[in-house]
């Protein structure tokens, strides 16, 4: 297991069955997360949930393996958004939760991400700490005596819980009658759930993504591919399509018109309202590197500040809690509102957005033209180092002339992948064309300085 690093950006994550997402890994990982989150005393429970793909059924039973061997109990919930997994773990006062999901991968792929008590996704500190432990070799000492082992069980009504949660999130003067929102679930975690909670606010509701097999999750469905939800908006005539990813944390729109609105739209439109309300507490809004210029604009005109960290959400949830902030997110969707939910959560987002078109009597098309969108082109290289940026001196040169080019009406990001010998070249600006140009410009010369990977 010392081969490569388990943890990720975001949880463990690769393909099923071929190393780190293997049994034996996810049997080590709930020995280790059982070890490290076991209170002294007491009783000691980790729940664990899934998605829809074929092989969360070997994960989820290796990892309650691990769990139980170490002396704690083990609560299965079964398919589950990843938000659900975060609420019900501090709901039902585990010790810790496990969701078993590859996201917006496609089946092949799986992953394993944790949650603490309170239902937050743990710190970089505390996954070395976990993966330290599965190195040492210690994990055979430290197992259960045989009277002492772990008990699963699978509980039923955590769909319930959930639904409830969600509800409570929408205003109660307010209901969804009149609405018909198409629905796709991705035939992920959410096919289940997101259906139930539109129709138990009045909703008419059209679902798509909702009939899973275990090997069409994410497949030319859900966030990824809202092409399909847009042609089923127009087709039926309905107010607002919302697509989820496999697991539920990121969220897309379609608008009436049929027209995508990703998840810096949703920001700013968000912030508006909040702004409007009063209830935009710390005074800010935080996303990440790569949201767009556009939304930095907009919330300035609302003299709201956004505050950028790096890619990925729970980078975007540490800032939040650290600035006291209560909107954040990412462009591909991930909406977290701190007030509500520790995570992103894609149900919850659209029932707010819902509800602000339902409070405003707006359609989202209106709603969602509230910033300036400037074209922003992304060119990912494969280069042979990762050598520091700025230890790059004739690519420095190239880099300070086109950020001199650009001005203030522009934006460089130079940065490599967290799991791929890759570069990554944004380049935003006023012109498309010329925004082309630059990004394949440095992109080029980015290879010239650092090689490209054969």
């Amino acid at each position: 297991m010392s081969r490569q690093r388990l943890f990720g950006t975001d949880g463990v994550r690769g393909t099923a069955n071929v190393y780190p997402m293997t049994a034996e890994v996810a049997l080590a990982l709930g020995q280790a997360v059982a070890h490290v989150f076991r209170k002294s005393g007491g009783l000691h429970r980790i729940l664990i949930g899934k998605d829809t793909r074929l092989s969360g059924y070997m994960f989820e039973d290796a990892l309650a393996a691990g769990i139980c061997s170490m002396g704690v109990n083990v609560i299965q919930v079964g398919p589950m958004p990843t938000p659900a997994m975060a609420f019900l773990t501090a709901d039902m006062r585990c010790d810790a939760g496990v969701m078993i999901s590859a996201s917006h991968n496609a089946y092949q792929d799986n992953g394993i991400k944790f949650f603490a008590h309170d239902g937050f996704k743990l710190p970089d500190a505390l996954e070395d700490q976990i993966e330290a432990l599965i190195g040492s070799g210690e994990l055979e000492d430290l197992r259960a005596s045989p009277e002492e082992i772990g008990r699963a069980r699978r509980i039923d009504d955590a769909e319930g819980r959930y639904v409830v949660f969600l509800k409570k999130t929408f205003p109660l003067d307010l209901s969804l009658e009149g609405l018909r929102v198409v629905l796709d679930c991705a035939n992920g975690a959410a096919y289940k759930v997101g259906p139930t909670v539109l129709e138990e606010l009045g909703a008419e509701v059209i679902a798509l993504g909702v009939e899973p097999n275990g090997v069409n999750i994410n497949l030319d469905c859900g966030s990824l591919h809202p092409e399909k939800l847009a042609a089923k908006v127009r087709e039926v005539r309905a107010d607002v399509g919302i697509a989820v990813d496999g697991d539920a944390d990121r969220v897309l729109f379609v608008s009436e018109k049929g027209e995508v609105i990703d998840g810096d739209s949703v920001l700013a439109l968000c912030a508006r309202d909040l702004v409007e309300r009063q209830e935009l507490r710390g005074g800010a809004v935080v996303a990440t590197v790569m949201s767009n210029l556009g939304l930095e604009r907009a919330l300035a005109e609302l003299d709201v500040e956004l505050i950028r960290t790096q890619v990925g959400d729970r980078y975007v949830v540490e800032e939040m809690r650290r600035g006291g902030y209560a909107l954040g997110g990412e462009q591909s969707g991930h909406i977290i509102f701190l007030d509500h939910n520790t995570t992103g959560d894609g149900l919850l987002t659209g029932l707010q957005v819902l509800a602000i078109m339902k409070r405003k009597g707006r359609p989202l098309s209106e709603l969602a033209d509230c910033m300036e969108r400037f074209p922003q082109v992304l060119v990912n290289v494969a280069v042979s180092e990762k050598r520091p940026i700025e230890d790059l001196a004739d690519f420095q040169k190239k880099l300070s002339s086109v950020e001199q080019e650009l001005g203030n009406r522009g934006r460089v990001l130079i940065r490599y992948s967290g799991t791929e010998a890759k570069a990554r070249v944004m380049v935003e600006g006023e012109d498309e064309r010329r925004v082309n140009e630059l990004a394949n410009e440095l992109a080029d010369d980015l290879v010239k300085a650092l090689g490209a990977r054969s």
